[in-house]
Order: C-alpha cells, then structure tokens, then sequence
C-alpha cells in the first residue's frame, strides 16, 4: 500500500467554503479513484483537513490499480455490418476476427475480450488532480495571475505525494512539490514534508498551524470558557460564529476586550448581532445574567503584549459601530413605530405587486379574517400587521437588517412602557394612544374597544414572529395574533407571486415561495390548526384582486404614488371567469400539498402513505397529516397489512370487470339484510337498487360482511366528520376479518348473474368504504 497526501495551499479562503470544499475535494478524489478501478485500502483512515489557507487529505490506496478482464456479448453471427461494427466500437476491436463466436440455444454470437491493464496509482492520481481542480465546485472563484486556471483564491502552492514521491501536477502555473509554510506570523517556514505525519507534526509544531476544523473549534470552546471562568463572566456561545471563526484562524487565542458601559442601553439583540457582523467577536453576561461590558476575540497570533494591541483595536472599532447603533435607535424612537407605516411606500414589494404599505394593508385585511379562524382578537391582529413591517425603514433595520421584526418589537414595548409610566395614578395604564384606532370599515366614530396589556403582549410577540418560520429549524408562532399575522403574511406572498406567473422552477426560487408554503404548513401543524385554506386563499386574492388589477397591468394613483387596485370586481365570477379563478386557487392548494408532503417526508411518514391520502385533495392540512399518522400506524399492524391485501383483492376483481366493459362505478347504497334460508331464491337486486331495498345473500359470509359495512360505514362517516382519524381506522381495520371470511368462502364470479351482481356490490362498497379515508390502491405492497 501507499499514503497519498494533498495539500492545496492558496490565499485565504472564506470561512462558510471551508469544511464544504474538503467534503467536496473527497468525494470528487474517491469517485475519480473507483471509475479507474481505486479505492482506499480498508481499516484505514482517510484524514481531510481544511483551513483558511488550505484544504488537503491523507489516506492509502493500493500501488497500482488491477488487470481488468472482461466478457462484451455481441450480435449473432451474420448480422447486418451496421450492428457489427458498432459492437467493434464499443468492444475496441480493429475487426471482426477478434472476437470469439459462442453458442447457446439462441444461435451462434460474437464475445469480445476485453483486457485492460493495471496502471500505477501516481498515474492516476496526477490526472485526476488536475480534472478535480479544473472543475472543483466553488461557489465563486477568481482567476489569478495570467493564467486561465479559476480558485476560489490565488494558488500558492500543492503538496502532491504518493510513498513519499511527489507526484507531478502543474495546475495554474503552480508546480506541485513536497514543501509547504505554516502561520504567517508564528511559523512561515518552508516545511519539506515526507508523509501526512511529519506534515502534521511540522505544521502543528513549528509552523503553529491547527490543520482540523472541528480541533480549532473545541480549542476556542475550551479556552474562551476558560477565560470566562477566569473572570467570573459567562460567554454567550455562538454555533454558527464558532463555526465561522474556526474558519478564520489557524492558531486560535482568545481575548477578552473591554466595551464602554453605556453602550449597554441599547438592547441585547442589537449589541450581540453589531458584536458579531463587524468584528466575529461574542458577548458575554455576568453572574447575573445582564449583559456585561466586554467581548471575546478571538486572535490568530499570541503577541508579546498579550493581545493588547488587537484588544484595544477590536473595542475602538466596536465603540464606533454602537455609537452608530446607539445613534440610530435615538433617532428611531423620536417617533411611535405607527408613524413608520405611512413610509413603507418608499419601500418597493414587487413592481407588480406595489410598495411594501400596499402588502401591509393586504396583511391587514386578511389578518382580520384569519384571526377569528385560530382564535385571536379581529381588531389585535389588524393592529399587529399593520405594524408588522414598520421597523422596514427605521434606520436601526436599514443598517442591521438581520433584526427586523426584533427592533419593532423593542420599540413597541418601550412605547407602551413609557405610556405606562406616564399613566395617571388610578388608572388603567393603557396606552391611548395606540388603543383608539379606526377600522377601515367603519365611519364616524365608531371606535374599537381599547386593547389590554395582554393585547400589548400579544402585538409585540406577532411583530417579531410574523416572519417565522425561516427555516426547518425555526420555531413557529403559537401565540394566535402571531398565528394569524404569519398566516396572513404568508399567504399574501404566494397568492401575490402566483397571480404574476413568478413560481419557483427547478431550484430556483428567487423569492422564497418554497419557504413560506412550508411556513404555512409547519404553523397549521404544528399547531393543530384547522383551516379551510382555499377560503384564506381567496381571501388573498380578494385583497389582492389580481384578476383585475394585474392581468391587464392597470393601477390606481392615490395621492403621489402608484399603488394596485385593492377591489375586486364580483361581477367577473359572474361572467363565466370563477372556473378560471378556482383553478387558480386550487394549483397553489397543490403547491401546499407539496410541501406538505415533503415536511410528512421528514416526520419519517411513508411516502406511499402520503400519497393514498393526499390522493384526493383537501385544504385542512392538519387533517391531511393527521390522516396520514393514523393510516401509517394501521399500516404497521398485522391488521392493517392485512386490510390492505383484502382491498387490494376487491380492487382487481373490480378492474379486471371494468376492462371487460361492467359497470361497476356505483355502489348499491342499499339497507342489507341477511336472508333467513339459504336455499330460498335471491331477490333480483343488484348494484344501483334503490335505497330501503333489501337483499338477500345465498352466502353467509357475504351476509356477515354486508351487515359489517352497514355498521363501519356511518361509523367511519361520524368519526371523520369529528376529525377522529384513529376511531376511522380503527373501524376500517374491524372489517379485515369478514373481508377475509367473505374471500375465502365464496366465488364472487358466479354462474348466477344475480348472485354474481351481489357480489361484485359488496366489493364496490369494499372499495368506496375504504376511499373514505385513502386511495389504499396508492399503497405499497
């Protein structure tokens, strides 16, 4: 065996590109290796290391790749020469003659030989370093120098060894070698390096280099805990800084930096996010909890003063950017947040779709209509989303965007603290002036009730929550003011998005559309929220009305600004167009079910499963999962495998006689009964007598199972109609044992055409019974 290490050293790379390109760099070397016949050898360890400067790895792979023998068949003997000579082709042969002529009992055929030979592993390693680096996935790269060659940033060299010999790679202009250099500061070097451990050992020693990502992370952990201890603080951690700094430095060595105490007036959020974005640095709280006035740093050098100068540097740069911070949220707070509202309209939403005030008010509306769905206050989740957006154009938001939605909410509750404060003994301490508002639907002054610090709350929780969730991870709104905003947010989006043809395609998604619908899902789910969501769409799209407004491209001037048409013409549905607007609806309920399927996915639900019942639609998403949870927890009994193969058996007797031309599209729909002498004549009753009749059935077991759907029937309707999915299977899986007896005992094709026709209407009510629930012909198995 021999050890293969590669270094690619070059300029800093981006610390988010790190740990992606080594992931990358060895699942490009190991496919490369197995389409030349390599792999690495087993029970040992293949090292990959990434860094600021580099990323590379080490592992052992046999000397040569082996000799290859290989049997092609080919065409029979005598076939036209276009078939041979593409067999000739492929087989690699100069003529016919070479190959051999074998029989078997279809006749004589050519067989061609083919062997391949082994070839030295450096061999293929020098071309399959360069093919990798050539096309390596970087999501940006540069050229550098006069060369063609692209990197994610200037090449600065490449270790390339096999036993100790370099194996020769010239890419960009860079010769590859067996030296490498270490820290800039702590350690250049050159380094020659034999192997992966004198590389490691030189690197890690001398040249004061930590190679592994996940090692310069738990050092930082350890160390910056250390030094927190220290001095009695604890740290805030961070994973996605921790990550990202690991990426920053070879040689971590944290600090910890002093900060002016009245920066510690502005809030929390604001303090960690500017502490983090500019200068990578964490915070850190006393013992009691309250942030306290210094930062972490963490340095890539150890200085002879101790990190003096890199402190004092860090904290002179972080006093200007909460100077500016404390700067901005003065000047924000000269202003209730409402008064921002009227400013959204410097803020474009879509060209097509008006200025961000114009998706604020269709929030409202909307909001409105949600709120007495998921049992939230009308007039607080109108107030709620009308704020919802303000914290846009506050300069604190303009210059972090990252916190919007947290600076309206800051400034919400610091409004209604003060006019708390400023209350007059005795009274209520409610805020006036955001209580008394007026609804766009009432005149005069009519005003609405006034809201309750509990409404207060509930705003402030809904302003900062109406984004959520962003990711898989997030966590969603429970409160129903936040429930309802979020929805109505959301909704807003995909209706908007929809109405003007830009929808996701491929994996492409410009706008997030993918996100909100999961958004959608995960809150009605998660929550256990029924919704009729074709009703919310429409009321999207009522608030939207973009059948009016947006097909033909016509807005309304209000005062100084373009804003969309808000009113929807009712006489269009009227004039033939509501097929139209349904269909529409009905392709983004589709979209929906999509991510509902893929969040059900996730959950680890079959993916059978939730197909049989998203089969036939539905808008209530959460009893579309809760369906799919009760069938697959059928499904994973004796019973329920069973059922299934019971109707499945129904279900092909019943295809074979549709392709024969029967009809078997109705079910009897009739009051059974059992006759009470086998022998005595059947009724002439079939499949469509009309309901009262009574039949008689020659067969016992084909009574006994009549009389069981007569029972699970209305039984299966009643717990579906109160959403008790698991009464619904449970009832459904009662009939396995007369569906079984009934298959067992009697012919269903009988000589009889009467008893025949009997028959085949008990399985059109099998089948009918059990599409109820699910399309069981959807299942696996």
């Amino acid at each position: 065996m021999a050890e293969f290490l590669l270094e690619i050293r070059s300029e800093e790379i981006p610390a988010r590109m790190q740990v992606r390109a080594g992931a990358d760099l060895r699942r490009l070397l190991e496919a490369g290796l197995k389409a030349a016949g390599l792999a690495w050898l087993p029970d040992t360890d293949v090292t990959v290391f990434t860094g600021p400067r580099r990323i590379g790895l080490a592992g052992y792979l046999p000397e040569r790749s082996p000799d290859v023998r290989e049997e092609r068949k080919g065409p029979r003997v005598g076939s036209p020469d276009k078939a041979l000579q593409g067999f000739m082709r492929g087989a690699g042969l100069s003529d016919i003659s070479e190959a051999e002529i074998r029989s078997d009992k279809k006749g004589d055929h050519y067989v061609a030989i083919v062997e391949k030979p082994g070839r030295d592993a450096a061999e293929i390693l020098s071309e399959l370093i360069l093919s990798i680096m050539a096309d390596f996935p970087w999501p940006k790269s540069m050229k550098s120098g006069g060369s063609a060659f692209r990197w994610v940033r200037p090449l600065r060299g490449i270790i390339s060894l096999l036993d100790g010999d370099v194996i020769p790679v010239e890419v960009g202009g860079i010769q590859s070698g067996n030296v490498t250099h270490g820290h800039r500061q702590m350690g250049p070097g050159p380094f020659t390096v034999t192997g992966f451990s004198d590389y490691r050992a030189k690197l890690e020693g001398e040249g004061h280099v930590l190679l592994h990502h996940d090692v310069r992370k738990e050092i930082i952990r350890e160390k910056t805990r250390a030094l927190c201890k220290q001095h009695d603080l604890d740290w805030v951690e961070d994973e996605g800084l921790l990550d990202e700094v690991a990426g920053l430095v070879e040689y971590p060595v944290p600090l910890l930096g002093d900060m002016d105490p009245e920066f510690l007036k502005l809030p929390v959020e604001v303090i960690r996010l500017t502490l983090k974005s500019h200068q990578k640095t964490f915070t850190v709280r006393d013992k009691s909890g309250a942030l306290a006035p210094h930062f972490i740093i963490i340095a890539n050098l150890e200085t002879a003063d101790k990190g003096a100068t890199i402190k004092a540097g860090n904290a002179k740069v972080i006093s200007a950017r909460l100077s500016d911070a404390l700067f901005f949220q003065d000047q924000d707070r000269k202003q209730p947040l409402e008064s921002y509202f009227y400013k959204l309209d410097t803020v474009v939403f879509h060209k097509k779709l008006g200025s961000v005030r114009d998706k604020a008010e269709r929030v409202m509306a909307l909001a409105r209509e949600i709120a007495q769905l998921v049992g939230a206050d009308p007039d607080v989740a109108e107030k709620a989303a009308k704020l919802a957006k303000c914290d846009l154009v506050t300069q604190t938001v303009i210059e972090m965007t990252s916190l919007q939605g947290q600076v309206g909410r800051m400034m919400y509750e610091d409004e209604q603290s003060r006019s708390s404060s400023l209350s007059l003994p005795g009274s209520s301490g409610q805020s006036t002036s955001s209580a008394d508002m007026d609804h766009p639907n009432k005149s005069g002054d009519d005003k609405k009730r006034k809201l309750a610090g509990s409404d207060h709350a509930s705003i402030a929780r809904a302003i900062e929550e109406h984004y959520k969730p962003q990711g898989p991870s997030d966590a969603v709104p429970t409160d129903p003011v936040s429930v309802a905003v979020a929805l109505a947010d959301k909704l807003d989006t995909l209706v908007g998005f929809w109405a003007i043809d830009e929808k996701p395609t491929g994996s492409k998604d410009p706008y997030a559309l993918r996100r909100a619908a999961l958004g959608v899902v995960r809150i009605l789910t998660e929550n256990h929220i029924s919704l009729n969501l074709l009703k919310a769409v429409a009321d999207a799209d009522v608030q939207l009305s973009f059948h009016e407004a947006f097909s033909n491209g016509t807005f309304e001037a209000q005062s100084d600004r373009q804003r969309p048409r808000v009113e929807l013409l009712q006489d269009r549905h009227a004039n033939g167009e509501k097929g139209d607007i349904v269909t529409f609806w009905n392709n983004l309920l589709s979209f929906l079910h999509d991510r509902l399927r893929v969040y059900l996915r996730d959950q680890g639900h079959r993916h059978d499963v939730i197909d049989a019942v998203l089969a036939d639609g539905g808008d209530d998403l959460l009893a579309i999962a809760k369906r799919v949870e009760a069938l697959g927890a059928l499904l994973g009994t004796e019973d329920g495998e069973n059922l299934v193969q019971g109707y499945k058996r129904a279900a092909n007797i019943l295809r074979a006689e549709r392709k024969k031309g029967v009809d078997t599209s109705l079910s009897p729909g009739v009051s059974r009964g059992r006759s009470t002498n086998s022998d005595e004549g059947p009724d002439d009753c079939g499949p469509g007598t009309g309901p009262g009749t009574v039949i008689s059935y020659t067969a016992p077991e084909a009574a006994d199972l009549a009389e069981a759907l007569n029972t699970a029937t209305p039984a299966i309707d009643t717990a579906l109609e109160n959403g008790d999915y698991p009464t619904a299977l449970d009832t459904l899986a009662g009939l396995r044992a007369p569906i079984d007896t009934f298959f067992e005992g009697v012919m269903v094709n009988s000589d009889v055409a009467d008893e025949r026709a009997r028959r085949l209407g008990l399985l059109i009510e099998i089948e009918a019974t059990f599409r109820r629930i699910a399309d069981f012909s959807r299942l696996d198995g």
